[in-house]
C-alpha cells in the first residue's frame, strides 16, 4: 500500500522494484496511477473483501552514457527525456531502429513515454494521450524549433537512440521517473520485457 500522489508511487516503485503489486491511496493532488481515499470505511472494506483488480503495464528501459564514458541503465514507469541544462537549445539526432529519423533536431528536448505515462509531461508537452494498457514507445519533442517534429507513437519492438551535438557546449541531462542523469553524451531507449503490476479497486477507471 501507498499513501501519498503519483510521484511518490513512483518513487516508490523505483525503491522496492517491479516484482510486488502496488495499491496506491491518493494524498497527493491529481492521483491519476492511485485509487480515491477519502472514504477511508469503504477503503477498508474493499481491501478486506479484496475487491480490485490488477493490471500490469510496460516499462521503459534507458542505457545513458555520459561525457566522461560512464554508462548508466535507468528505467521507467513515466517516461525518460532528455532536456538542455544550460540557456541554450540542445541539438539532437534522433536514430530509430538503426535509421537517422532526424538529423539536428533543434529543441528544449524529447521525451520518450509509455502508453500510462503519455498523459504526464508528454501531454503537457503537446503530446496525444494513449489507452494505458497499449504497448507502445511514445516520442514527444519539447519545444521543437527546427524541424516541426510532432508526436509519434512507435511499435513496443522499437528502439530509439538519441546523440547528443556539442555536447560539452550544449549540455543536455536525463531524467527517469524524476531521477536525473547530467552531462548526457547519448541515451537508447525501448520497451522492456518487465512490467510493473498496479491494484485498483472495482470501478476506478
Amino acid at each position: 500500500l501507498v499513501f501519498g500522489g503519483d510521484g511518490f508511487l513512483l518513487h516508490t516503485v523505483h525503491q522496492y522494484g517491479y516484482g510486488r503489486v502496488y495499491l496506491g491511496l491518493n494524498a497527493g493532488l491529481l492521483g491519476f496511477l492511485l485509487n480515491e481515499a477519502k472514504d477511508l470505511g469503504r477503503v477498508v472494506r474493499n481491501l478486506k473483501e479484496e475487491s480490485y483488480d490488477i493490471h500490469t503495464f510496460p516499462v521503459l528501459d534507458g542505457r545513458v552514457e555520459s561525457l566522461d564514458g560512464s554508462i548508466r541503465h535507468v528505467s521507467a514507469v513515466n517516461d525518460i527525456y532528455l532536456e538542455r541544462a544550460t540557456g541554450q537549445t540542445a541539438r539532437l539526432d534522433l536514430i530509430i531502429d538503426g535509421h537517422q529519423a532526424v538529423s539536428q533536431l533543434v529543441a528544449d528536448g524529447l521525451i520518450f513515454f509509455t502508453a500510462l505515462g503519455s498523459t504526464a509531461y508528454s501531454f503537457s508537452a503537446g503530446g496525444m494521450p494513449l489507452h494505458p494498457k497499449l504497448s507502445v514507445l511514445g516520442i514527444t519533442p519539447i519545444c521543437p524549433h527546427r524541424p516541426r517534429l510532432s508526436p509519434m507513437a512507435l511499435p513496443a519492438t522499437s528502439k530509439a537512440r538519441v546523440e547528443v551535438q556539442v555536447p560539452q557546449r550544449r549540455r543536455v541531462r536525463v531524467v527517469a521517473d524524476g531521477t536525473d542523469i547530467v552531462d548526457v553524451r547519448s541515451v537508447e531507449v525501448q520497451v522492456s520485457s518487465t512490467r510493473v503490476s498496479f491494484a485498483y479497486f472495482h470501478g476506478r477507471d
